[in-house]
Parts: C-alpha cells; sequence; structure tokens
C-alpha cells in the first residue's frame, strides 16, 4: 500500500507536528521567538497542497519550554499567529493549533503521545473522524499519538531502521513534508 490508495479527501483531516516537521527544530533548545523560527524547505508548498485536499488542518505539539519557564504561552501563541499568517500568505491554511505546556515528568493527557490534543480537536471539530486522519511527526511519540486514536501515521525523516522497528505505529515514511504531499 502506498500513500494515494488512502483515497484522501475533504472528509480528511491532517494533524502535524510542529518542531522538526513545520519548522527547524533547535537541539537541546525550544523555539522562543519569531525569529529563531525556520520553515522547513518546501513547508509552505506542502501546507498550500494539503489545504486542497484535507478538510481540516490541525497542528499538535508538545513544548515544555512553557513548563520550563523558559516561555509564556503569550509567546508561543505570537509565534503561532506569525506562523499561520505566513503559511495563509503563501495560499495554505491551518485550522487550529493545540500545544502541550506540561513537562514529560507531569504526565499530562495533554502531552503526546497521549491522546489529550486529539480529543480537543474532535471537540472543537465534531466532524473529525480519526480513522480519516493521517498524523505526520518526526518522533516516535507522534506515530504512538496517531495510533491510540487510530490515525494513519507518517513518519517524517524517519529512517527505515525505526520504521522496521516499530511496524504497528509507522504506517508510511516520507523524507519531508513536500515529499508526502507530492505523494498523495
Amino acid at each position: 500500500m502506498n500513500l494515494q490508495d488512502l483515497r484522501i479527501d475533504g472528509t480528511w483531516s491532517l494533524f502535524l507536528d510542529r518542531d522538526g516537521v513545520i519548522n527547524r527544530r533547535i537541539v537541546d533548545d525550544y523555539v522562543k521567538t519569531w525569529e529563531q523560527f525556520e520553515f522547513l524547505p518546501g513547508v509552505t508548498d506542502a501546507i498550500r497542497k494539503f489545504s486542497l485536499v484535507f478538510g481540516r488542518i490541525i497542528v499538535v505539539s508538545n513544548q515544555q519550554g512553557i513548563g520550563k519557564g523558559l516561555m509564556t504561552e503569550k509567546e508561543l501563541e505570537s509565534i503561532h499567529q506569525r506562523m499561520m499568517e505566513e503559511i495563509r500568505a503563501k495560499g495554505g491554511r491551518i485550522d487550529t493549533v493545540f500545544h502541550s505546556p506540561y513537562l514529560h515528568s507531569d504526565r499530562s493527557v495533554m502531552r503526546k503521545p497521549k491522546v489529550g490534543m486529539a480529543l480537543k480537536a474532535r471537540k472543537l471539530f465534531p466532524e473529525l473522524r480519526f480513522n480519516r486522519s493521517v498524523m505526520a511527526g518526526d518522533s516516535l511519540s507522534d506515530m504512538i499519538f496517531g495510533k491510540r486514536v487510530g490515525m494513519t501515521t507518517v513518519f517524517i525523516a524517519g529512517d527505515a531502521k525505526t520504521a522496521k522497528k516499530y511496524p504497528r505505529q509507522i504506517d508510511f515514511l516520507s523524507p519531508d513534508l513536500i515529499s508526502f504531499a507530492n505523494a498523495i
């Protein structure tokens, strides 16, 4: 099976992780200001293409930098607003962004791989069906999050070795978001 076989249309939803998928991840740190936010190559074009196919596009992101006191909710919201504006200016859209400010040690249901953000999305968009949703992320926790609610998963920038190790969590591999967009 390949991505084209999914027959994605406007009844489908796309869940995207942020750091490492939409923007460049800062190793051992957090994107705390808009100046530190850098779109990965091809991302705005990919999201424009996704906007033509998916009925909903939702970003779900763990942001424990807030829990660590390195940034505020308001600062994160400002980054997300600018990100959405830039994407809109390029012809794409993101319908909403959910984030988890909790530390890993907090064990919050809102932090991936737990499913709180997925349930929050379904509450906001009652028509959303997880079996007609795709989770695209760059970490195993993204894949587990998606699988726990029945989504199809796409491991972005993931390697075949990891995919073989976790075949129940990872449905597809893609080197980047634009390759995924072009594949569907």
